[in-house]
């Protein structure tokens, strides 16, 4: 008898290895979650820095598999059916498989099925992971019709190298907005420091400057520039925004990964937009189902970055779409409105 729910391991290939400020990878694993009939697709990925055991994802579907109960045919049936007994991202990819399927079966985008903003072209900043400041402004060139430019940065103790990175970019790259991403990796007395210096180079927002679990110091660093501070890894769960708020961030970086799905990053949103925080839409090195499920909710954000499929050479899936300036174009059609490129997968 067939499962009704299978997953497939999928090793994608990065285009150039990824360097953050917790280490470099040429590979990502991800994970492709199938219902019964390929009634509904998901995705399950998370870096290795996360510290997630991808058996305990993968113990997690194989349970749900073994389960008899209907799937949910409403989006309010999600979660109940899910639970919260696995990894964010393991519930991840169950939460967008059953959107895709009750869309497909009510003939419905996603952002249908809640009643939001349809979805429109928006451009995507490209990452640049780190690197000499050299091969980094490099990198920035040849990306010249990209308009704008998310820039790995943090280093521990190399907050002056860093800001050669930035201004090594910013001399080839006068006209792109940048965006920075520390990934956690300053102190905050020197992310203070770095950052008033920083702001002669017309930085747009700058992501994560702190360690995770120093909200206090995201905010301080929030209360010494005007630049846009925006929480990434301190975001977890909904109950953090509140604290996020509290100490004056001013934006939050959403992904499905972290938090859990579409229907958990719907209330995220929605509570982050009661307190007046802005929004960046975000993910992993995830294929398009990841990030096309994202992509449905680009009407509420203020800015994405949703990148990763032109950052990999063997993205299964077709139906996501980027111009030649990095404008995200999102899919059409119920569900998630993607493809199987390879049709004898």
């Amino acid at each position: 008898m067939p499962k009704r729910l299978t997953w497939i391991e999928l090793i994608l290939n990065l285009k150039s290895p990824f360097t953050v400020s917790y280490g470099s990878s040429d590979t990502r694993t991800a994970y492709w979650i199938r219902l019964e009939e390929d009634s509904g697709w998901g995705e399950g990925t998370i870096p290795f820095y996360y510290g997630i055991d991808f058996k305990d994802m993968t113990d997690f579907w194989d349970r749900c598999a073994l389960r008899e109960d209907p799937f949910p045919e409403t989006i309010n049936a999600i979660h109940p059916w899910i639970g919260d007994d696995a990894p964010a991202p393991a519930i991840a990819a169950l939460d967008i498989a059953f959107h895709d399927r009750i869309g497909k079966k009510t003939g419905k985008a996603i952002y249908e099925l809640y009643d939001l903003p349809a979805p429109h072209p928006m451009t995507t900043s490209y990452t640049i992971s780190i690197d000499t400041p050299e091969n980094m402004a490099q990198m920035a060139l040849e990306i010249n019709r990209y308009p704008l430019i998310k820039i790995k940065l943090g280093s521990p103790g190399q907050e002056d190298l860093d800001e050669a990175r930035i201004a090594a970019i910013r001399t080839v790259r006068p006209d792109a907005k940048l965006r920075l991403d520390a990934n956690a990796g300053w102190k905050t007395d020197d992310a203070v420091k770095l950052v008033k210096r920083l702001e002669k180079y017309n930085i747009e927002l700058i992501e994560q400057p702190t360690a995770k679990f120093d909200i206090l110091g995201m905010g301080h660093v929030q209360t010494e520039t005007p630049i846009p501070i925006v929480a990434d890894e301190s975001l977890q769960t909904i109950n953090d925004i509140e604290k996020l708020h509290d100490v004056g961030v001013r934006g939050i970086n959403i992904k499905l990964m972290k938090c859990g799905g579409i229907a958990p990053a719907v209330e995220m949103i929605r509570k982050a937009r009661s307190y007046g925080m802005k929004i960046m839409l975000g993910c992993m090195v995830e294929t398009s189902i990841g990030v096309g499920a994202m992509a449905s909710l680009i009407g509420l954000a203020d800015w994405i970055d949703l990148d990763t499929p032109l950052l990999i050479s063997n993205d299964p899936f077709s139906g996501l779409t980027y111009t030649e300036d990095a404008t995200l174009i999102p899919p059409a059609g119920p569900g998630l409105g993607l493809k199987l490129k390879n049709s004898e997968r």
